[in-house]
């Protein structure tokens, strides 16, 4: 199934699509960070990317290959932000309109950056309603294609293209880090691995209180939870995609969590010392390597996004 679902050739092919159009991003070392860590760290910046998250790749690889009708009608996507500005971002980049979905408490920054790119913004409570029924309907009663955040081939084959690069650009890992909510970063980071470095431990990272993969694993199956409460609002979805979480458990070795003060922990290391601004969700790889709970040897870790405000910011990481 993973194969028919996914496979290293969508990933360069999604490369080739990408190219001179998404960020080549760097990859960040600190000796600092290694001997905190107790093992040598190999940052893969996405915050550094378009729209400042992995999450443009996806988006731009998914939208560049709709039919040319449906390309016209335009574009719906729910997401917390990240997904959000990113299709946003790809549709005026592909000359077409978009519609996002995002929860009333979405951070002020992402919101204003997707209503930035020419985007609509609808929200809604995410406590109470239903994100994936809201886009679903929209898609219907406009004619447009509905661009999921993560349960997507074409959005995890874009996506896949961080781990692509990073191999590129770092030649071995031991391990590979990567945090993970519904699961698409994850699910083509980890198709990499297998095909390219199949000796590489893979380890998704969730917050605590957003445990759902984790639990889904020692279940054997996907396991819903109730919409958490965490600072990590991109890692939040209730329960792993089928598409993702039937390529996860066969190509991940491992799912730990982490706190939010860790994370808060994660974020301010990564701004003291590292002099980079890491989103709540894009610390999580981070935070598990500095609390032990991921990382051997030459490690690999996704900082999957850089959107938060300087007040948030402060709030968070302040003493």
């Amino acid at each position: 199934m993973t194969q028919r679902v996914l496979s290293i050739d969508d990933i360069r092919a999604a490369a080739d699509r990408l190219s001179g159009v998404a960020h080549r991003t760097p990859v960040l070392t600190s000796r600092t960070l290694d001997r905190m860590a107790g093992c040598q760290v190999l940052l893969k910046c996405e915050n550094f990317q378009r729209v400042g998250a992995f999450k443009f790749r996806g988006a731009y690889n998914a939208i560049v290959q709709l039919p040319p009708d449906q390309l016209n009608r335009g574009v719906v996507a729910y997401s917390s932000g990240n997904h959000a500005q990113a299709v946003a971002l790809a549709a005026r980049t592909l000359g077409t309109s978009a519609v996002i979905v995002m929860p009333e408490d979405t951070p002020v920054a992402k919101r204003e950056a997707t209503a930035g790119y020419g985007a609509e913004v609808v929200t809604y409570d995410r406590y109470t309603e239903d994100r994936e029924a809201i886009g679903k309907e929209i898609a219907t009663q406009r004619g447009m294609a509905l661009i999921p955040p993560y349960d997507h081939p074409q959005v995890m084959a874009g996506q896949g293209t961080a781990a692509l690069e990073l191999l590129e650009q770092v030649d071995q890992l031991d391990t590979l880090v990567v945090p993970v909510s519904g699961g698409g970063l994850l699910a083509g980071c980890s198709t990499v691995v297998a095909a390219l470095s199949p000796t590489t431990r893979v380890i998704g990272v969730e917050p605590e209180a957003a445990d759902d993969t984790r639990r889904s694993f020692a279940a054997g199956e996907r396991v819903r939870i109730p919409t958490a409460r965490t600072i990590a609002d991109g890692l939040t979805a209730p329960v792993p995609g089928e598409l993702t979480f039937a390529i996860n458990r066969e190509q991940v070795d491992e799912i730990v969590t982490v706190s939010d003060d860790e994370i808060r922990s994660a974020m301010r290391l990564a701004f003291e010392r590292l002099k980079i601004v890491v989103e709540p969700s894009g610390a999580a790889g981070l935070a598990a390597v500095l609390t032990g709970r991921a990382g051997a040897g030459r490690t690999g870790v996704v900082i999957s996004g850089g959107n938060v405000g300087l007040d948030q910011l402060a709030a968070l990481c302040g003493n």
